[in-house]
Formats: structure tokens, C-alpha cells, sequence
């Protein structure tokens, strides 16, 4: 991390100024924002910079290889798997740990990818607050591959939007307001003029869906915006007698296309190689056990969120695995306290956040997002009654 930012930034650091962050952020939101924002943001080096672009890009070059769909088709729970899938992912999000190699180096180990939606409109918004609060210069941004806030979204409508009206593309979740991720939801309708709908706003008419405008007319969907995590859903084994069962062929675009959700997910991980990417095999594949089991972790496939994670891997762990062909064993990633806190080290993860329109031939590296932690894992449950952790911002120096 850059010691020289830092340095300047834990000088001139007041609670005052956080206190008006967090008033700032808050301002004009339809509900206060419900997860933490932490004190500083991330100042990214060059040099480790470098390092996460080089990581990014040999996991991008893996997920265009013509065979991956061959590969993760297994990714895709049967009950869960939708009709009319495109032909890449719109959007990516790599989740690196900072951690230290064997030669002392700060270095970023991947911890999680997904083919889903993350904070995209937020990330934007809290870009611009902390810039301000904390009176950042301008050199550093949270934008890349040469991106500012317009041409950011501007990339983004050309995703999400594309060739379509606004109010014929939906931003969708399962119960959209009361997500706690709602709140990057009505920034993004503020910077695109999508509205923003539930699962249950959904009608279908044929093979077309609509949703009532703020006229209570019907509105054709061309494009859904996918938010919605199948989980949500998963323990209410009626609830397409309730709603659109979204699953059958319809006459509708989806950014991202839901099985993507699947593919590029833990289930990528033992196809992934490389100094950035700790050792993963699916348990089922290993033909002889690590002797050292306190030096991995292991993941249930299907599960998010840390669900289901075992963290002190016993043998009697591995045994009792009913189905091991769901699960995998990783090597163990030890993140470095390098973020420095006024009274020491701060753990943190870095995602890069990559927007894929139609039409272009390669994702985009678009934004960053970063959280800090003291925890044993990043996540706001393991990280209560702490401060200098949560939600933040990753720059980088244009």
C-alpha cells in the first residue's frame, strides 16, 4: 500500500471528518446507509497495482477460454438453471485479499469471483464523498483504465441500459426495498433512470413481462437487471406459484444473464492458476489429503456470503461430507494487516469490479471496491464493536 498517502492521510485524520462522511453519505438517501463505512479508504501502490491488473487479467483470459461454459456447466443447480443464456458474463467482480508473499512483498490473493452485480452505483457515490470529506487530492481515484465519473456511467448505462429506454429496463431483486444493498439500487435508478422493482412487481403476459409505472400503466420489460440471489428464494418451494417463474424461455434480456451467477463463482476456482490464486481442488478430485489441513479452508459451492465456510479444516470435517463433489478445498489465505490504523493494522480485500457490454470484446476494468477488517474473516458480522473497518473505496494514482 502506499506509505506515503497513508502517512498523510492518518496526520490529518479527525473524527469530525468522518462524522461528516457518514452525515453527507446519508443526505437525500431514502434510508440510512445500513452497513459500516470505514474511516479511510485503501491508497493502492503502483507496484501492487500492477500486480492485481496481472491477476485480473489471467483470470479474464480463463473465463474467455472457448471451452469454460463446457467446463461450469455443472456450476448450475438443475432447479435453478434459466433459459436463454448469453454468451459472456456483462459484469465481473474479483475479490483479492492483501496479503505477503514468500519474499515479504505485499502481493493480492484472490479470495472469491463472481458473475454477479456488486455496488456499482455506490462505489461512484462513495468515490465522490470521501474525496471531499477527507479533502483527498484529485491524483487519487477509485475509476480505472482511464475512467472518470462521466465516462464510468456512461460505460455503465452502455451495460445496463444498452440500446433500450430506460423505463424498459428494471433493476430486479426479491424484495428490492428492504435489501440492505438497496441503497446502491436507488443510486443506480438516480444515475440511469431505471426504476427499480421487487420480484412480485413482475407480470407476465405470454412471453413478455411488465411491471405498472408510477401511472399504474403496464410497462414491457426489455432488459432486467438482475440483483436477485437464488438463495433468497430457495427455502420457499412454492414461490413460483406466487410469482413469474422467471426460469422458461421469456421474451426478456438479462444484465447478467442469472447462470452466470453459477459459473463464475468458487466453482471457477480449481480451473484458476497462478501466484495470485491460492491452490483450490473440488474435494471429491484430490487424490491425497493435505497433510497440513490447518493451512486450507474448505467451501461449500452452493452456499455465499461465508455460509457454510470451515475455517480449523479437521480430517473428521472432510469424513462427514456427504456430497464432496459440492464442495472444495482451498489453500488457506493469510491476509497482512497493512492498512494502518491509528492503533495498528487493519486486514483488507480489494474487488475489482469489470462491466462487459454488448458489442465489446473484452470487460472493462472498471471500479473499485474495498473493505477493511480486524475480524477473522472480512464481513460485517465478524467485524462488530470495531472501528477502522467496513466499506471504503480503493484508489489508485491516475
Amino acid at each position: 500500500m502506499d506509505a506515503a498517502a497513508r502517512q498523510a492521510f492518518n496526520a490529518n485524520f479527525t473524527d469530525a471528518k468522518y462524522q461528516q462522511l457518514l452525515t453527507d453519505m446519508n443526505t437525500g438517501l431514502r434510508a440510512p446507509i445500513p452497513f459500516r463505512l470505514a474511516e479511510t479508504p485503501i491508497f493502492i501502490s503502483d507496484d501492487f497495482y500492477a500486480k492485481l491488473l496481472q491477476a485480473g487479467e489471467d483470470i479474464i483470459a480463463t473465463i474467455k477460454q472457448p471451452d469454460f461454459k463446457e467446463l461450469t456447466e455443472r456450476a448450475i443447480p438443475d432447479k435453478w438453471w434459466v433459459a436463454n443464456e448469453n454468451d459472456h458474463a456483462h459484469i465481473i467482480a474479483l475479490d483479492f485479499g492483501v496479503c505477503r508473499d514468500e519474499h515479504g512483498e505485499l502481493t493480492p490473493k484472490l479470495i472469491e469471483l463472481q458473475g454477479f452485480p456488486s455496488l456499482f452505483g455506490f462505489q461512484a457515490y462513495a468515490d465522490e464523498h470521501y474525496h471531499k470529506a477527507f479533502d483527498i487530492p484529485e491524483e487519487w481515484t477509485g475509476y480505472l483504465s482511464g475512467l472518470n465519473k462521466e465516462s464510468y456511467i456512461e460505460l455503465l448505462r452502455k451495460t445496463i441500459v444498452g440500446e433500450h429506454q430506460p423505463d424498459e429496463v428494471v433493476l430486479m431483486d426479491v424484495n428490492a426495498p428492504e435489501q440492505k444493498t438497496s441503497v446502491d439500487f436507488y443510486i443506480t435508478q438516480n444515475y440511469l433512470g431505471i426504476p427499480v422493482v421487487s420480484l412480485h412487481d413482475l407480470v407476465q403476459q405470454g412471453d413478455q413481462l411488465y411491471y405498472k409505472d408510477n401511472d399504474g400503466e403496464l410497462k414491457r420489460i426489455r432488459r432486467i437487471y438482475n440483483r436477485l440471489i437464488f438463495d433468497e428464494i430457495d427455502g420457499d418451494p412454492h414461490i413460483f406459484d406466487k410469482v413469474v417463474d422467471f426460469r422458461q424461455p421469456l421474451d426478456v434480456e438479462w444484465i447478467p444473464h442469472p447462470n452466470w451467477f453459477y459459473r463464475i463463482s468458487k466453482f471457477t476456482m480449481p480451473f484458476l492458476e497462478g501466484d495470485f490464486v491460492p491452490k483450490t481442488q473440488f474435494l471429491n478430485q484430490i487424490e491425497e489429503m493435505p497433510a497440513d489441513l490447518e493451512n486450507y479452508v474448505l467451501k461449500p459451492l452452493f452456499s455465499f456470503a461465508g455460509q457454510g465456510v470451515i475455517i480449523d479444516v479437521q480430517a473428521e470435517d472432510i469424513s462427514a461430507i456427504k456430497n464432496p463433489e459440492n464442495w472444495i478445498l482451498q489453500e488457506k489465505v493469510n491476509y497482512e494487516p497493512a492498512i494502518q490504523a491509528p492503533d495498528g493494522g487493519v486486514k483488507a480485500e480489494i474487488r475489482l469490479l469489470y462491466l462487459w457490454p454488448d458489442g465489446d470484446e473484452d470487460p472493462t476494468l472498471a471500479i473499485t471496491l474495498g473493505r477493511l477488517s480486524r475480524g477473522k474473516m472480512i464481513g460485517v458480522r465478524y467485524n462488530k464493536d470495531f472501528d477502522w473497518v467496513g466499506g471504503t473505496v480503493a484508489f489508485i494514482k491516475k
